[in-house]
């Protein structure tokens, strides 16, 4: 092969070192008297050829001439001395062509190695396309104790253990095995953790793979991936299948434009063959997750596939405070630290949003050169999880922050003064990202299992509480109240069309569940309701919106005293907490009491 390079590299070729240049300059040279010498090369066939010249600087060119008889006479012209050499055509040939039957050569012999390297055919290969792509774990180290705040998911769960622990206590009773339990629950909650602690407190294989790592462009591959993937798991029973978000591959069928023979369709529908082709005694378990239940296929759903649902819940104040402690355990705590505290803040934290709390304050006492986690660094970690990062370098105007600081009071107040709202943890006029200009953040206290009409009509209130603020001080309006207007709207139309919490429009319920369209199921989709009923519903929503926002003025203006108060202390301190804003509504309190 260095040889073919070689060769490659040194085949002849006489004009590579000079350059061609036009007629007209060619011409040039002559009349300037430029050219010192030339050589006439001519092909021995043909008239054809071409003039090598050199110049007076040493400089080399070349000209190419239909008639060498006709550029000889020229160079007699002007009295330029110069050879003339002939040479076969047959050899130019080979010189053009000699280059490309080694390139050709050279392309030959790196296919050839690259194929001999890769220790198979290509036909190989393209049989591994269809292998599944699952992974697997024989010991997995991670039990039911590392799994906090789940105490009824996990009692489900431990009769699965039980059953692949011990089966011949069951099957003497003529039970059996469920064949696939399915995890539904909000993303963060737990799902996979679960999983893999099933398979380590069994102690059997366990193979996880995503819904997605079965669909490719080509058809009849996510087909064999499933295939492979039941076969392996027959290898190796009794073991469990876990298959991560789910959705992916079983979504409801007919919702495609590809009818029954795209390859996602395809997939899905093997999938259903597997989980009804392996027998009671295989000892194969098939647990899948998903945070859309609603969009799966109802043939995967029914018993004999998925015969047990788990809803995995968000954790309520006990579950919070069992999984800081699990996630407290390789860290460095003070002595102020109190975990307790902390779940009673963090209403509506996932077990992902609690461990990422916990670690974001490890890294904020890390930065700051701690030795151990003070419950400062938890609470100002809880404030950039929940709000983002403080952009606390960033320039902005007395004006604009002089705006903010009212905006954000306006919420402020009505989180204070609205009986159903969630009291002030912190108001801060620091930038938080792009259209944030300062934020205001309540302190959940209670975990909220539903709603009430009254709760969100003071939820529309407060929402509205910047905007009323603004009117109130300034002339003028700005556009950051704009998601909060958006957040009301929001509100108001669910209250009207899905809640049915509109007198004029009565137990009704105009909703669409607009949060999945799928082409094909929803293609024909028309509004379930007229055009009339249309307007009454926008005149619905404007109406709750009038009247909180009015709510929320009256209030405002009823408490100026807070207002002017607290955003001139913004404006000097640029964050208070808690005890610092309701400190000021004492103040005003006793201002009242001394003006009677």
């Amino acid at each position: 092969m260095i040889g073919l390079i070689i060769v490659f590299m040194i085949v002849p070729n006489i004009f590579s070192r000079t350059d061609v240049v036009s007629r007209k300059q060619y011409e040039n040279y002559l009349e300037n008297d430029e050219v010192t010498e030339a050589e006439v090369v001519q092909n021995q066939e043909v008239p054809t050829g071409a003039v090598l010249f050199t110049l007076k600087d040493g400089t080399e060119g070349r000209i190419y001439v239909s008639d060498v008889e006709q550029a000889q006479d020229e160079l007699d012209q002007y009295n330029v001395t110069y050879e003339l050499r002939n040479v076969s055509h047959d050899s130019n040939l080979l010189t053009v062509a000699l280059p490309i039957i080694v390139g050709i050569l050279l392309v030959v012999v790196l296919f050839s190695m690259m194929g001999r390297s890769a220790g198979g055919s290509a036909n190989a290969r393209m049989m591994d396309f269809g292998k599944s792509r699952a992974q697997m774990t024989r010991d997995s180290k991670i039990r039911f104790s590392d799994v906090a705040g789940m105490a009824e998911e996990k009692e489900d769960l431990e009769e699965i253990v039980d059953f692949l622990r011990n089966p011949a206590k069951y099957t003497k009773l003529g039970a059996r095995i469920p064949k696939g339990i399915i995890l539904v629950g909000q993303p963060g909650t737990g799902k996979t953790l679960l999983a893999k602690a099933v398979a380590g407190e069994a102690g059997v294989p366990f193979f996880s793979i995503s819904g997605s790592d079965f669909v490719e462009m080509f058809v009849g591959v996510g087909a064999s991936r499933v295939r492979d993937l039941f076969a392996e798991a027959k290898k190796n029973a009794p073991c469990i299948i876990f298959i991560d978000e789910i959705d992916a591959v079983g979504r409801r069928r007919g919702t495609g434009m590809g009818g029954g023979h795209d390859e996602r369709e395809q997939t899905l529908n093997q999938l259903l063959v597997e989980m009804d082709g392996f027998g009671v005694n295989e000892g194969i378990i098939v647990m899948a997750a998903t945070n859309r239940v609603d969009i799966l296929d109802p043939a995967i759903l029914r018993p004999g596939r998925f015969d047990r649902k788990v809803m995995v819940s968000l954790p309520d104040i006990r579950g919070r405070e069992a999984i800081l402690r699990v996630h407290a355990r390789n860290k460095a705590l003070g002595d102020d630290v109190n975990l307790k505290q902390i779940a009673q803040t963090t209403a509506g934290f996932s077990g992902a949003d609690l461990e990422n709390l916990m670690n974001e304050a490890a890294i904020r006492a890390a930065r700051e050169g701690h030795s151990y986690m003070s419950q400062e660094d938890i609470k100002e970690s809880f404030i950039k999880v929940g709000i983002g990062t403080e952009k606390k370098s960033h320039v902005i105007s007395e004006k604009e922050k002089r705006i903010t600081a009212y905006h954000e009071t306006g919420h402020a107040i009505l989180f204070h003064v609205l009986p159903d709202m969630d009291p002030v943890y912190t108001i801060s006029v620091i930038p938080t990202g792009p259209g944030a200009a300062g934020y205001t953040m309540p302190q959940p206290e209670n975990d909220n299992m539903f709603s009430t009409r009254g709760r969100m009509m003071q939820q529309i209130t407060v929402d509205l509480g910047g905007r009323a603020a603004e009117e109130i001080i300034f002339d003028d309006i700005t556009t950051g109240a704009s998601q909060d207007i958006k957040q009301a709207t929001n509100t108001a139309r669910a209250m009207v069309t899905k809640y049915g919490m509109s007198s004029r429009l009565g137990l009704v319920n105009y909703g669409e569940d607009s949060e999945e369209v799928f082409i094909g199921r929803d293609w024909g989709h028309t509004k379930s309701y007229s055009e009339n009923v249309a307007s009454a519903i926008d005149e619905e929503v404007k109406e709750i919106i009038e009247n909180c926002h009015a709510q929320a003025r009256r209030l405002i203006e009823e408490h100026r005293y807070v207002l002017d108060t607290c955003a001139q202390r913004l404006m000097e301190k640029e964050k208070l907490n808690r005890v610092e804003f309701e400190a000021i509504f004492a103040e005003e309190a006793e201002v009242k009491a001394g003006d009677r």
